[in-house]
């Protein structure tokens, strides 16, 4: 029996997955999987019987991704299965900033006495502007970037997007009509509203910088959805101040954005809904269930993805390896000296690490075949 620990509170609809063959448990370090949300796992010590971490959102910068490759442990997320509600959180922040409903809602939330006859005196001061007619730059066309893009452009607004790494499935998706720059320079003087949605890394650190506000208009608003380190937050309080950045609507309320006048924070809200919190559920407890039973790896940000497909062989292997030339003629000639015939191989590569799926049929012994998988290059093997 395999034993799921679960960190954060994970939807019932995706526990419920789980067969009799497995356990939920507490504790961590005596798991073979770890279902895990937003909870820091840096300084954990993780089982050596631990197979896979599966974070139920996308980001992952709570999770040691490259402490778990070396130890051969795979770490999934949930790629798109928050993407609707963010998106509907953005278009909310959009419409917020343009009509000024949270300065509105403040005032007139103070307001105790002759009420109707204040707002017809005040309400002058809140007017704002319609999002038909305006353009929205796209910075990251990804499962929320598009859904983004294809909302705002039914809104009436003019979309234009960048993202030097556009995989094709996505650009599938996206309205034919949406521009797309190749540079930021370029497109962000067009843009009446920025939105950000990228991954945080160390390419996209501080991406929105002073250079990059000092292109946007002075009125325009800027929308962080994706994760604060993305933005300089030092550089984007002092637009503000100066009056070359109308708006900053985040759902990353950091301490140094307290008071800042034009920042309008939301406490990170994105993918807070019950709909999204089950997507994520069901698609993480799916993709480590496959895993644990079948091998295959899909949506994973340290493993190649590979599928093999459902289990028939008597036996399935499982090697993540380095990546070079000769390590799958290697591993292939060891069974063939030991008169092994190999019914299926899957390989895939992702940057320096390769993982390999081999279905047997014959009766094997899986202590000689570990003994001959022992050297340099192998991280991890694995039989199911």
């Amino acid at each position: 029996m395999k034993k799921i620990a679960t960190l954060n509170k994970i939807s019932p609809k995706g526990l419920d997955l789980f067969t009799d063959n497995y356990e939920i448990i507490d504790d961590p370090e005596k798991a073979d999987g770890i279902l895990v949300r937003s909870h820091n796992l840096h300084e954990m010590n993780f089982s050596e019987d631990l197979l896979a971490i599966a974070r139920a959102g996308a980001g992952v910068n709570n999770i040691p991704v490259d402490e778990c490759l070396k130890k051969g442990i795979v770490v999934f997320n949930t790629p798109g299965a928050n993407a609707n509600a963010v998106k509907e959180l953005v278009i909310s922040g959009m419409l917020m900033a343009a009509r000024n409903i949270p300065d509105a809602l403040s005032w007139v939330h103070d307001q105790t006495e002759d009420v109707a006859s204040l707002i017809e005196k005040n309400k002058s001061r809140f007017a704002g502007e319609e999002l038909q007619g305006k353009t929205l730059g796209v910075i990251g066309l990804g499962y929320i970037g598009v859904l983004v893009s294809n909302t705002a452009e039914a809104l009436g607004m003019k979309v234009v997007g960048y993202d030097p790494y556009l995989l094709i499935e996505n650009a599938h998706h996206l309205s034919s009509s949406v521009k797309i720059y190749e540079d930021l320079e370029t497109m962000l003087p067009d843009c009446d509203y920025i939105t950000i949605h990228v991954p945080a890394m160390k390419e996209t650190e501080k991406m929105i910088n002073a250079e990059c506000l000092a292109l946007m208009k002075q009125s325009a608003v800027l929308l962080n959805f994706s994760r604060d380190k993305i933005v300089d937050e030092k550089a984007v309080i002092v637009a503000l101040e100066n009056k070359s950045l109308r708006r900053y609507v985040t759902d990353f309320p950091n301490d140094g954005l307290v008071g800042a006048e034009g920042v309008l924070r939301i406490p990170h809200l994105g993918a807070s809904t019950a709909e999204s919190e089950e997507n994520c559920a069901v698609m993480a407890v799916e993709e480590m269930m496959d895993y644990i039973e079948n091998g295959n790896v899909r949506n994973s940000v340290n493993f190649p993805n590979c599928n093999a497909g459902i289990l028939n062989a008597k036996t399935r292997l499982c090697i993540l390896s380095m990546n070079n030339s000769a390590m799958l003629n290697k591993i292939t000639g060891i069974f063939s000296d030991m008169g092994i015939n190999l019914n299926n191989l899957q390989s895939k590569n992702k940057g320096d690490y390769t993982y390999t799926m081999i279905d047997i049929d014959d009766t094997i012994d899986e202590k000689k075949i570990r003994e001959g998988l022992d050297f340099e290059g192998i991280i991890s093997v694995r039989f199911i």
